[in-house]
């Protein structure tokens, strides 16, 4: 196996890819003869944490994992966290590293979305790539169904949709869940997941969108309640109405590679198929009541009290499943 190896994951990688993807990396790390793993977290971009010369604090630990073979005879692995997240000016840095590393030590880049050049192209130039894909809940349907096997439980159908609702497509807190339940004589029920678990999944908005587009009602408005619990409404209304406008758009190009050129992306970049083959599902008038809606709401939430905030949104919510979802919509064609 190779010495330096990559794990990529999906730009908007939620608790269960995250989950996945370290695991992913370890078991690389692992199976490339590392004996013991030094972690690096790479800080977020303007987190103000300076470091000497090219490197900020947080990320100058790298230069001396990788540079320092192991002092016990063994391969050092160093595991770096969010590489997505290093600037230009350490990348390349850890690409002139990388270039020099020797069979004393190994690494594994984890990172959403890509990895900054130059250091991308030199892990794909000389590196081993794993790709982990976007986890949906019919993926962590299946996920549950053999975790629940594995430990010898009985979770029949509306468990396992209860445990879904509560806690998504993190598999790390299902896990922990069949844990808790495996104290439990007999089949699980939803009876049993709801009395137990209370919480909400921290869960991407475009959950949330996809209820919406389809004119699920109810769904969307569970989507609601879930992201309210861990988001801020302004959050919620600043993605659907990039999601409108990328819609609108989509409706007016000639073609994808036009469209993808407005949007600043490329043409097989998944969030632009995804509008493009949506683009004559809703009606221009419907598209303009939503951006009108969306901008009334903007503003009932930046002068209204608080306590008006969910209403807003759950009317709103309503209002837009009818819009992109109801009897409005065009043929596509």
């Amino acid at each position: 196996m190779k010495s330096v190896l990559a794990v990529i994951g999906p730009r908007d990688a939620g608790p269960g890819e995250r989950e996945e993807m370290l695991r992913r990396a370890h078991a690389l790390l692992e199976q490339a003869g590392a004996e013991g793993i030094d972690r690096i977290d790479v800080p977020g971009r303007g987190s103000g944490d300076d470091g000497e010369g090219a490197m900020r604090g947080g990320v100058e630990p790298l230069i001396p994992a990788l540079q320092s073979g192991s002092l016990f005879g063994g391969r050092r692995g160093v595991l770096v966290v969010d590489a997505h997240q290093l600037l230009k000016a350490e990348a390349e840095v850890a690409a002139e590293l990388i270039e020099h590393l020797d069979d004393t030590a190994v690494v594994c880049f984890v990172a959403d979305g890509s990895i900054p050049a130059p250091l991308g192209r030199s892990v794909k130039a000389s590196g081993e790539t794993v790709t982990v894909k976007k986890m949906r809940e019919r993926d962590a349907a299946g996920w549950l169904v053999e975790a629940a096997r594995s430990r010898g439980l009985r979770v029949d159908a509306e468990a396992s949709s209860m445990l879904l609702q509560r806690f998504g497509t993190d598999t790390a807190a299902l896990g922990q869940a069949l844990d808790q339940l495996a104290a439990i004589d007999g089949p699980i029920t939803a009876e049993e997941v709801a009395g137990r678990f209370r919480n909400r999944p921290d869960e991407p908005m475009w959950h949330y969108s996809d209820a919406v587009a389809a004119g699920k009602t109810g769904e969307a408005l569970r989507r609601l309640a879930d992201f309210l619990t861990h988001g801020h409404p302004l959050q919620l209304l600043a993605f659907m109405e990039s999601d409108l406008k990328r819609r609108s758009m989509a409706a007016a190009a000639p073609d994808v590679e036009t469209f993808a050129g407005w949007v600043g992306a490329k043409p097989d970049h998944y969030p632009v198929q995804k509008a493009w083959r949506s683009r004559n599902a809703v009606s221009e008038d419907h598209l303009r009541r939503a951006l009108d809606a969306l901008a009334r709401a903007d503003l009932q939430i930046k002068t209204a009290p608080e306590v008006i905030h969910r209403l807003t949104l759950e009317r709103l919510t309503v209002a837009l499943s009818r819009w992109y979802g109801g009897p409005g919509r065009r043929r596509a064609g």
